[in-house]
Order: C-alpha cells, then structure tokens, then sequence
C-alpha cells in the first residue's frame, strides 16, 4: 500500500471516529432543569423502536354503546378547525369556552378511546382534527428549558404536558402508529416527557407550572390537585410507548414519592398504578395505597350519589376504582369488593346521558339530535362539559376492560 494512500486512510478513519464521538455525545445529554428545579436521572435515556399496543377486547353490550354514544356527542359538537365543545347547556343552547386547553386536549385522547372501543375509524378523525389544532400549543426553547410543553393561560402548566402525552398514548392504541402527517408524535410524547422530567422537585414531587417567558422560572407555588399523579401516568405510558427503562425509573421514583402523601380520590393515580401493575409489579406499598384511594372514594358515596351534586366528580370515580380493580386483578389481589361499587357510580351517572335524566324532563327531538350521548351535570346544572363526557368515556372503557380480563383469566 502507498504511503499517501495510507495516509488518506488513517484521516478517513479519524473522522468516522469523531463523528461517532460527537454523535454519542449529543445523545447522553441528561434533561436540564428550568431555573432552580433539579433534575434526578438515574440512567439516560437511550434509542428503543416504538412497541406495538396491548389491546384488552371488550364485548358489545349497552356499556360499550354508551360510550359510543357519547363519542357521537363529542363529534357532533366539533368545529371545523378541530376545536371541541367545552361546555354547552342543553336547555339554552348557550356556549361557554375554557380558558384553557388542558381539559380538552383531555377530551381529545377520549375520541381516540372511543376509535379503539368502536373499530370505526371516524372518531381517529375526528381526534386528529383535534390534534391538529392543540399541537400548536406546544412551545420549545432549547435555551431555556428541556424538551417540548403545553402553553396555555401564560404558562406551561405539568398537566398540560401529562395530559398531552396521553393523548398521545390514546391515539397510540387506536391507530397502532405516531404519524399524523409530517408529525412523529412519539418524538413530541418523548419531548412533552424531557419537560416533565425536568420539573421534578428536589425533595420529590413536582414542580406545576413554568413560565417560558423572559429568563425561564417556575412558580413554587402553583398547586393543582391531579398534576402530579397526570405527570407520573404520562411517565409509565412513555415506558410502555418505547420500551425504554428510563421512564420506568423516573415513574418509580415518583410514585415512591406519591404513595408517601395524604390519600385522596385520585383517579389519575389509579390509572397509574393499573398500568405499572400490567407492565411491572406493584409492591407491598403500592397496594396498600391503592386500597385507601377505593376506600376513600366509597366512604365518600352517600354525598356523590346525592341527585343535587355532579355527574363530572361521580365518573372519576367510575375511572378510578375500574383502573384500581384491574391493578388488583392483575397483582393477584381481591378486587371483586368494588365491582358492586362501580356499577353504583355507573348508574347514578348513566342516569345523567340524554336522553336519560333523573329530572323528569322531556327531551325533545331537537335537544337529542344536538346533544344526545352528553352527560349533563345535575338537575341544577344543565350543562354539558368536555371533562364530564371524557371521564366517562374512560371511565367506562376501563370497567369493561377490567370484565374482559376477569372473563379471558
């Protein structure tokens, strides 16, 4: 061999070699934290193929029609830029809009539950209609803060980003992909994630709210009562989503964190622990957790089947104790105490689903034509809100599924 053509090789092999170098160098840059968070990774987060969705077959039955119905509602009520309906009384007619777009995003990832339950492929359009406009809502700086968030009211609010994510995860289940058009969605889930993870309190929990403007801050003090246990959700679903054991980790230090609080009827939580139960094991303090979130929503029942309170609050308990049996079932636990419950909770608010109603009033033609499958709030509240028909969705999806696993055992 020359000597020039020697030399021609050796620099043609010092480049691939920094090129190497560089490439593995950008991807093990660990998340950084906004302002004076402190992030705590304890592995990074390495390149896994996206993982093919684990369905639970449920059978038709009046449930499953329910739920589709209520799918039916949400379509109907959609606008032609995608935007969905986010409370309107059924009486009046009158519209009244949120301020801001965590709740519908939320009702977003329920069509896709419904284009999962159903087969039919029209509530995955009516999602990605959806899609479409609140994915523009996502704002990233690279200099201020890790990944991608929901911006929404002035801030990046943690449930904007959690709930985000499990849409994502929704939409993962029904169309078995992440492409809407030129978007990878499970590339934005996986930024939405970096974000949450950079939120992460020092001494455990998370921060709520970032303000991406001027120097990046958070605000220590914003509370928000299901923030953390959405963000924990989006965590274990990003580990299902990718198979990458970097989000399990940053999912068990949290809930080791969480199961330590005060107890409340946290139906978000209980979503969380079902799917660590099904994609790894719950442990003797996860369970015993689990066990006081049912008791605390049972103890609560007289007050919650009252016809003067709400229809909203009664379907997160449908979510939550269905998510808390299949996590029971699936950890070898005595779970059929709250099926009885369950069905309560479903019938007090079935009873709320025009043309159903516990008032005494007569639905007209009209009124079931616009709002029929809606789930109003009371007798004293007409009104039809995105959250109370997407917790019921879900609510609902997850009981049958919870029958199916005990069925197919």
């Amino acid at each position: 061999m020359s000597s020039n053509l020697k030399k021609y090789l050796l620099i043609f092999l010092l480049v691939i070699a920094s090129a190497i170098t560089i490439f593995f160098k950008g991807k093990s840059s660990l998340p950084v934290a906004p302002a004076t968070p402190t992030v705590f990774v304890t592995s990074v987060p390495t390149f896994t193929p996206a993982r093919t969705p684990i369905l639970i077959p449920i059978d038709d039955s009046p449930l499953k029609d329910s739920v589709i119905v209520a799918g039916d509602y949400l379509v109907r009520q959609q606008l032609a830029n995608g935007e969905l309906s986010y409370q309107v009384d059924f009486i009046t007619g009158a519209r009244s809009y949120s301020p801001s777009y965590i709740r519908l995003v939320a009702g977003t990832g329920s069509l896709f539950t419904v284009c999962r339950v159903s087969g039919d492929s029209k509530y995955c359009e009516a999602g990605d209609l959806a899609f479409e406009h609140y994915l523009e809502f996502l704002v990233s700086d690279p200099e201020k803060f890790k990944g991608i968030c929901f911006y929404t009211v002035g801030s990046c609010q943690l449930s904007g980003s959690a709930l985000m994510v499990d849409s994502i995860y929704k939409r993962w289940q029904a169309a078995g992909n992440f492409f809407l058009k030129e978007d990878n969605l499970l590339n934005k889930a996986i930024d939405l994630g970096y974000f949450i993870v950079s939120m992460r309190r020092p001494e455990g929990g998370f921060y709520q709210s970032f303000d991406p403007h001027f120097e990046g801050t958070v605000d220590p003090d914003y509370y928000s009562a299901f923030s953390q246990s959405e963000a924990l959700l989006a965590l274990t679903e990003l580990f299902e989503m990718t198979g990458n054991d970097f989000w399990l980790v940053q999912a068990r230090e949290i809930n080791a964190y969480l199961v330590t609080q005060t107890v409340t009827e946290d139906h978000w939580h209980g979503y969380a622990l079902s799917l660590l139960a099904r994609l790894d094991v719950l442990d003797k303090a996860d369970k015993n957790y689990a066990v006081e979130i049912a008791n605390a929503i049972i103890a609560g029942q007289v007050r919650s089947l009252d016809p003067k309170n709400t229809s909203i609050s009664t379907a997160t308990k449908v979510e939550a104790l269905a998510a808390l049996a299949q996590a029971f079932h699936l950890s070898g636990v005595e779970h059929e105490w709250l099926d009885p419950e369950i069905r309560a909770f479903i019938t007090f608010v079935q009873a709320r689903q025009l043309p159903d109603n516990n008032c005494n009033w007569d639905i007209s033609r009209e009124m079931l034509t616009r709002y029929g499958g809606g789930i109003f709030g009371s007798c004293d509240d007409t009104s039809i809100r995105v959250d109370g028909v997407q917790h019921w969705i879900n609510g609902v999806t997850a009981y049958l599924e919870y029958r199916s696993m005990i069925k197919l055992k």
